[in-house]
């Protein structure tokens, strides 16, 4: 077992083993219907308190043992560890486990091997889910393995749906620009959602190094269940780590980028049907062609880092590679 993979399994295990001082292993507790009747992912989890009560291990190392089981289902792809169920399994792991979920998109793989801090973030996620319609593509023309594709913007919409739902849980939501929260005030309008003024955060323009005491000191006073940070990827994905490594309770931390402004207004819409056959970009590209074409060449990348690397972690580029 790899570095990496070791760093995923401690993650995995300690968050395991924080939710178990909470409550016992009980079959149901904290878990959606529909996370218990699927198969896949959902069945190990399903069957995880009837395993607990045959295997008469300690608890740590029963907890060790089936969290190590259930990383079956995930797929590494450059180090990074996805993951390879539906969205509504990964909707009620954030809401179960809290942490952060990241989103690569198809032109974020180049910056693995150019931005240490970024690639810090990504795979130290709790979870990762496959944005990417290339990613998903190539993989599995090259490798023969299928990975469930997720997008950013498929995971926001189920996780709004759920959240409506519940109703009483607390949301904060860091925002682009002043224009972005409007449009999420007009969009929960229109929704029937109750969005706090308190609850929304325009963030600054960050740096390489991304810190925010601000934002930290506003979550700790509001502490809020979920954050939605929607601020763009290379950024968000620095803030959620930073957000979940200083935070003094563990919330659920969603990186869903530009997802948000899909669905407030902010920026163009994407259809459900194009989302489903990896035609976003398309639509983004006809929308913003000057800000959006030059950044999809960064996904021309792809294809060498996933032929020549696979499911290793490309090492950080040389400046004579840049």
């Amino acid at each position: 077992m790899g570095p990496i993979a070791r760093r995923q399994l401690i993650a995995w295990r300690d968050s395991s083993s924080n939710l178990n001082a909470k409550r016992t292993w009980n079959g149901s507790a904290g878990r959606t219907g529909s996370l218990r009747r699927r198969s896949g992912f959902g069945a190990l989890e399903a069957a995880r308190p009837r395993i607990m009560e045959r295997f008469r291990f300690p608890f740590d190392i029963r907890v060790w043992m089936l969290d190590v089981w259930l990383m079956t289902a995930t797929r590494q792809i450059l180090g990074v560890r996805f993951f390879n169920g539906d969205v509504d399994e990964a909707v009620a792991l954030m809401f179960e486990r809290g942490g952060f979920i990241v989103a690569p998109s198809g032109t974020c793989f180049a910056r693995l091997r150019e931005d240490a801090r970024y690639r810090r973030a990504v795979l130290a996620a709790d979870l990762a889910i496959a944005d990417s319609g290339l990613m998903v593509l190539l993989w599995r023309l090259s490798r023969c393995e299928s990975v469930q594709r997720l997008s950013g913007l498929k995971y926001l919409r189920h996780l709004l749906r759920k959240l409506k739902t519940r109703g009483s849980e607390k949301v904060f939501w860091v925002l682009p620009t002043e224009r972005g929260r409007q449009k999420l005030f007009d969009w929960s309008r229109r929704e029937a959602c109750s969005i706090e003024t308190e609850n929304c955060y325009v963030a600054p323009r960050y740096g390489v190094e991304v810190e925010d005491g601000n934002l930290l000191g506003l979550i700790e006073q509001r502490r809020p269940v979920h954050i939605v940070i929607a601020i763009g990827s290379g950024v968000q994905e620095k803030l959620g780590y930073y957000l979940r490594e200083n935070l003094s309770y563990r919330p659920a931390i969603h990186c869903t980028g530009a997802a948000l402004g899909f669905i407030t207004g902010d920026q163009a819409a994407i259809p459900e049907w194009a989302d489903r056959f990896y035609l976003g970009w398309l639509f983004r590209s006809l929308a913003q062609p000057r800000i959006f074409i030059p950044r999809l060449s960064r996904a021309f990348e792809l294809p060498r880092l996933i032929w020549k690397y696979g499911e290793q972690l490309p090492p950080m580029a040389s400046a004579s590679d840049l």
